[in-house]
Parts: structure tokens; C-alpha cells; sequence
């Protein structure tokens, strides 16, 4: 299955706090394949410290405020989401990519927004619309970080 991300961006009380770090038009393609994107959503590699700086920066990834995670930079982090330590020895790369993109294709139920996907969303402020809470090398990056935490 091949997704063009191209429309509005539902993010509920989360986009009341951080701001889309990029306002790209046209993001890349992906093709979802089982429960994965295996293929990078940027043309440079991912960098993991960049990553680990979105993971605990409140005001880019918001990573922290749902997810406990081996940040001990960052305080106070939340506990509704899934432990960060340890994904890198749960998931995949593409596993990785596919829930940061859009979660709620593996859970429908998911409280987790999507980071890439943009399109058939609603209540989207205007000043977020079409736009991606991470951009296509965020994500990369963040994934990067997300498959080094192995314990």
C-alpha cells in the first residue's frame, strides 16, 4: 500500500503545545508493508542523538509527556504510553517508522497522534493544517534514537 500524506493534522490537546516543525507541502511517500515502513522516509540517514533530543524536548517531539523513557534529562515524564526502554530489542526500524507515522494503523484506539500524516484529520487548528508535527528527517532520526535503546 502506497500513502500520500498531503491534508489536515489532528494532534488534540498535544497541538495546543508544540508547534509542527515543518510546514512541507508534499511529504514523501511510504509504502506500509504488514506493520511497518521499511523504507526511509529521508534521503540522510537517521542521527540518534538528534533523535534523543526530539524524544526529550517538550517543545518538538512531546515524546516525554506520554512516554517514561532512559532520559534522566528530562523530568517528569508520563506514564500513559508504552516504556521507551528497550523498543530497539521490541520493534523493528519500519516498525518503528509506521508508529511514529501514523499509530493508529496498527490500533485504531490509539490516543498516540500522528507524526506524519496529515490527511483525513478533523479539528485541526488553521495554523496546523497540512502540516506534519515532524518532519520526514525527524522522524528518521527519531527512529534512529528508538532502535538504540535495546534494554
Amino acid at each position: 500500500m502506497i500513502v500520500r500524506a498531503c491534508s489536515a493534522i489532528t494532534l488534540s490537546a498535544l497541538t495546543l503545545v508544540a508547534a509542527p516543525a515543518c510546514a512541507e507541502n508534499a511529504l514523501a511517500s511510504y509504502t506500509i508493508v504488514g506493520d511497518a515502513i521499511p523504507a526511509a522516509l529521508a534521503d540522510a540517514k537517521g542521527d540518534p542523538q538528534r533523535g534523543r533530543t526530539i524524544v526529550a524536548t517538550r517543545s518538538i517531539g512531546l515524546c516525554v509527556m506520554c512516554h517514561p523513557a532512559p532520559l534522566p534529562e528530562a523530568p517528569l515524564q508520563g506514564n500513559i504510553g508504552p516504556d521507551l526502554k528497550g523498543t530497539g530489542g521490541r520493534w523493528s526500524e519500519g516498525q518503528l517508522r509506521l508508529r511514529m507515522v501514523d499509530a493508529s494503523r496498527l490500533n485504531p484506539q490509539t490516543i498516540m497522534p500522528p507524526y506524519y500524516r496529515v490527511d483525513d484529520l478533523v479539528d485541526v487548528s488553521r495554523n496546523f493544517r497540512d502540516k506534519p508535527i515532524l518532519n520526514a528527517q525527524q522522524i528518521e532520526d527519531v527512529v534512529a534514537y528508538l532502535v538504540t535503546l535495546r534494554d
